[in-house]
């Protein structure tokens, strides 16, 4: 198997051959664009993996010619969006929490590209935009869920990094556990790292001795540790229900299908200019949802499964808004 930054050089090359054996494209190729990814981590992880498939959808559908890489280090980022730039992308995404200067200079230096980036920030000058995976919402629903099943008052959270985008995800969820069962108590912990479970597993399994009878699954590794338990699990971007079917009793989903056709529409008709596309991941524009009871169905109480369906009507009415707490959330027990 070829090496991440072979794939990436090799992807590049043939696109710019395509671009000077062809010339002009003909009418049918010019109704695609070109589209680069970039991504700091394998396709397979959970955030990334949802912006790999609305891109691939958009590559079914015919909009788009579809390259990434994978695994591209903070110090190689800007040199790999140079060269994707440098390729004639028409729309480059990536995610530049670790290199936002560095990113939003590589803009600028290429005016003609539209970028659509991952980042804390906020959009800058004409063709960088940004995105989040503002999944609050069904967060705060599956907190709903996860309160009603813990029997022993004590619940397990395992993140990544405390950063604003996971902060809001875990206070979210937290506010919904205390909406149907405010006695509970909850354990913390943030691992420093965005793709390791078999540290992720660890930490779960320290919070289970400790009393924990519902996990949240915020990475990779935490549904692992609660199926050898026997407890259930609240799952986050994407739904392992298939994988777990006795473990997640509930998810919430990021979509990114809305911000990547948004984007993908605006670059063909020549108004991509620098936004803020944070709107398109909440339950309104499509961009978030509670993932199907499924397995778990039966195991949820009629009378939560109405109080969440309640809530889940009045977020979509603008008759209730969840809290956007940043604050790193900690442990209460």
């Amino acid at each position: 198997m070829l090496k991440t930054k072979t794939l990436w050089r090799l992807a590049l090359a043939v696109m710019v051959a395509v671009v000077a054996a062809f010339g002009a494209a003909t009418p049918s190729q010019a109704e695609k664009l070109k589209v680069a990814a970039i991504y700091t981590l394998p396709v397979e992880q959970q955030w990334i993996s949802r912006i790999h498939l609305a891109l691939n959808k958009a590559v079914k559908r015919g909009d788009i010619e579809y390259v990434w890489s994978e695994n591209v280090s903070n110090t190689d980022y800007e040199k790999v969006m140079r060269e994707y730039a440098e390729a004639g992308m028409d729309l480059v995404v990536g995610e530049v929490f670790a290199v936002e200067r560095a990113a939003r200079k590589v803009a600028a230096d290429y005016p003609k590209v539209g970028f659509l980036m991952g980042s804390s920030f906020g959009p800058s000058g004409n063709n960088f935009s940004v995105f989040d995976n503002w999944i609050h919402e069904p967060s705060y629903l599956t907190g709903l869920i996860a309160g009603s099943l813990t029997k022993s008052n004590t619940i397990g959270v395992v993140g990544g990094y405390p950063i604003p985008e996971v902060n809001r995800l875990v206070n979210a969820f937290m506010d919904g556990v205390r909406e149907v069962n405010p006695k509970v108590k909850f354990l913390v912990t943030f691992i420093g790292s965005w793709y390791d479970p078999p540290k992720a597993k660890e930490a779960a399994f320290a919070q289970i001795d400790q009393g924990a009878d519902v996990m949240f699954a915020e990475r990779f590794g935490v549904s692992d540790a609660a199926k050898q338990r026997g407890i259930p699990a609240i799952g986050n971007v994407i739904n392992t229900q298939p994988q777990y079917p006795d473990t997640v009793a509930a998810s919430a989903i990021w979509h990114m299908e809305p911000s990547i056709d948004q984007a993908i529409a605006k670059v063909k008709s020549g108004n991509f200019t620098a936004e803020d596309y944070g709107q398109y991941s909440y339950m309104k524009h499509g961009g978030g949802s509670l993932a199907p009871y499924g397995t778990w169905d039966g195991k949820i109480s009629a009378d939560i499964k109405a109080k969440v369906e309640a809530r889940k009507k009045d977020i979509m009415a603008g008759l209730f808004r969840v809290n956007v707490n940043d604050s790193e959330p900690k442990s209460t027990k």
